[in-house]
């Protein structure tokens, strides 16, 4: 726990960006790949603003699109190709290196979809997008995304979808690290569902269901190869599963909290609301962020007895923080705010003077709905 807390406490804000317009930051990715990096993000006001990953100055935005944003994701072959899901029922690819405003790819969804979440899995060859619940129907949609810039504005159709695993929106997607097949989902139905993708079908990929009594927020993995999988709630739960478990007679869960809220210990105050989570895959450790509504990150080690505070970021945002993205290659964390600023948090780093900081902070152009369902379903982890 000493070394975790001795590398949170050298982050120091390195650069910040402020939209000259007030709105939500919703989500951050950091490109991958050598040479220099490009960070993305998602913003309330449906445009997506594109940042050089040191400066952090405006390279490219997109906006005028019709309907709301949910989420940008680089791919991990290509730096410069960039996805983004929205609820028009498409999610557009675009080459940020050109200077075109028009995306160099459409994929197009069934004809009711309204898309909530998606991911891209590690090689770039499949896209997947969850959609809002509409009449009795929710979906899971599946594209070949092969060949992302060969054609400007060519449009691609679905390769299949799932139907039958949520019965509610589906608000979390997100692929393994390294295994393309596997693809985790979560809903406002509070279950989370892990799948393998190369079975025939759906019932047959669905390798576990795990149930987080809640609505389902933010969905990552963890552990040594990926093989556990932890949740937030919109009414700041958290639980974390093993999936080595699913054949043995020791039980799945690792950690299921209600309500951080209530049992994660502060400096003199309690914490407000969770963010999400990112795993630090050379010292094996889950690291759960929370926040105030002031503006301060709060870094929480996990562990099967519970969540210890190990790290404070103080000083950088003045309102809720809504989005961030941690750079494995070196060690550094972007974070985005309903302040409309996104910073950049290096260890050592020293921010020049950037006067007074001041909050943007406004009512919300995204309706988050917050729907808490108390059920529980049968699991075939047990």
């Amino acid at each position: 726990m000493e070394k975790i807390k001795e590398q949170f406490s050298r982050l120091q804000i390195s650069k910040r960006a402020v939209a000259e317009d007030p709105t939500y930051l919703l989500d951050i990715d950091i490109s991958k790949g050598e040479g220099s990096r490009s960070v993305a993000v998602s913003c309330s006001n449906q445009a997506i603003r594109v940042y050089n990953g040191e400066t952090l100055s405006l390279l490219r935005e997109y906006s005028g699109y019709p309907g709301l944003l949910s989420g940008v994701r680089f791919a991990h072959t290509c730096k410069d190709v960039l996805f983004s899901a929205c609820s028009d029922g498409t999610v557009k690819c675009w080459d940020v290196r050109s200077s075109s405003v028009e995306p160099v790819q459409l994929f197009r969804g069934y004809p009711s979809n309204i898309f909530i979440s998606f991911d891209i899995s590690c090689n770039d060859l499949i896209l997947c997008a969850g959609t809002e619940k509409v009449g009795e129907d929710t979906f899971i949609v599946f594209w070949d995304a092969r060949g992302c810039t060969d054609g400007a504005s060519s449009s691609k159709t679905p390769l299949g979808a799932y139907s039958e695993s949520h019965d509610d929106d589906i608000t979390q997607i997100r692929f393994h690290p390294s295994k393309p097949n596997l693809v985790v989902s979560g809903s406002t139905d509070g279950l989370v569902n892990v799948f393998d993708i190369n079975k025939d079908n759906e019932e047959d990929a669905l390798i576990s269901t795990c149930n987080s009594d809640s609505s389902v927020s933010f969905i990552g993995w963890s552990g040594k190869e990926y093989q556990q999988v932890y949740c937030m709630t919109h009414n700041e739960g958290f639980c974390w599963w093993d999936l080595n478990q699913l054949e043995t007679e020791e039980p799945i869960t690792l950690l299921h909290i209600p309500d951080a809220r209530e049992v994660v210990g502060l400096e003199n105050s309690k914490l407000d609301y969770l963010i999400g989570g990112f795993y630090l895959e050379k010292i094996d450790q889950l690291i759960v962020m929370g926040g105030m509504a002031s503006g301060n990150i709060y870094l929480l080690e996990s562990s099967t007895k519970g969540l210890n505070l190990v790290g404070v970021l103080r000083g950088g945002h003045s309102a809720t923080v809504r989005s961030f993205c941690w750079n494995i290659d070196d060690d550094s964390l972007l974070t985005g705010g309903e302040d409309a600023h996104l910073l950049l948090w290096k260890p050592g780093a020293v921010e020049k003077d950037f006067g007074k900081k001041s909050s943007m902070k406004i009512s919300s152009s995204v309706h988050q709905r917050v729907r808490v369902h108390q059920k529980h379903f049968k699991s075939k982890t047990k």
